[in-house]
């Protein structure tokens, strides 16, 4: 997929920095724009270095993105991985929504190649009939209404697909079941933050992903004036604050 065919906002970006790497993902149907503030600060006030990811089938059409898999996603998330491995010596990751869920998936995969990581109102069950009934129906549409720019702060638009392919509703169900079973494999620290407002993943995911995981590390940090888009919205210096403590704390340790 040529740059040029990359809407605006969609491309992934590179933050040069020293060899601490931080790993950023956006989420279903997004852009990196969302993880672009964070990765600006963490860049800006620390010196990582700071990749945030296009994942496969984003920031084009929701067409192209319906062509995609979950696993074409991960191979985004590796790909990225892969980059920052070879410039840094410690790896962290955070990301947002679905980049939260492929967070803690790799995290799962790979625990040994994560200092500390930071899902930001992840989701590993949605806990939505309706849109669970969508992923193995033969008669639904090719779309439904996307569920973007859920942000509390007035004015504020995320970058985010309109509509939302059907074929990739299966495809993050599969990444959800696959992540909730990788749980106990996650021994990195790993800071949670959670909007109590959310109006698309149910905030009861932070509970069951603190739970679910063996960290020795673990913390809860509630992000009480946002909605979803919580990197858009109202508690984005709060998110930069935290992932920055935490994160240095990890280097500490």
């Amino acid at each position: 997929m040529s740059d040029t065919s990359i809407i605006e906002g969609g491309k992934p970006f590179f933050l040069e920095g020293n060899e601490v790497g931080v790993l950023l993902s956006h989420g279903f149907t997004g852009t990196a724009s969302c993880m672009k503030p964070l990765g600006e600060y963490l860049n800006r006030t620390e010196g990582w270095s700071v990749l945030g990811v296009r994942l496969k089938g984003h920031g084009e059409t929701p067409a192209a993105m319906a062509q995609t898999t979950a696993q074409d996603w991960i191979d985004s998330v590796e790909a990225g991985l892969q980059e920052l491995e070879k410039r840094c010596k410690q790896v962290f990751m955070a990301g947002l929504s679905m980049g939260g869920t492929l967070t803690l998936y790799m995290a799962g995969r790979y625990p040994e190649r994560f200092k500390a990581i930071a899902p930001i109102n992840a989701c590993v069950a949605f806990s939505n009939p309706d849109l669970a009934a969508l992923a193995f129906d033969h008669k639904a549409p090719a779309t439904v209404p996307g569920v973007g720019s859920d942000i509390k702060k007035p004015g504020v638009k995320e970058i985010v697909y309109a509509d939302v392919p059907v074929p990739a509703i299966k495809q993050i169900y599969g990444l959800m079941a696959v992540t909730r079973d990788l749980l106990p494999r996650i021994t990195a620290p790993t800071q949670v933050l959670v909007s109590p407002d959310d109006h698309i993943v149910p905030a009861r995911n932070a509970t069951h992903i603190l739970s679910g995981i063996h960290s020795q590390v673990r913390e809860q940090v509630l992000l009480p004036e946002s909605y979803h888009v919580a990197t858009l919205d109202n508690d984005a210096e709060l998110i930069h604050r935290s992932v920055q403590r935490f994160f240095k704390q990890a280097l500490a340790d």
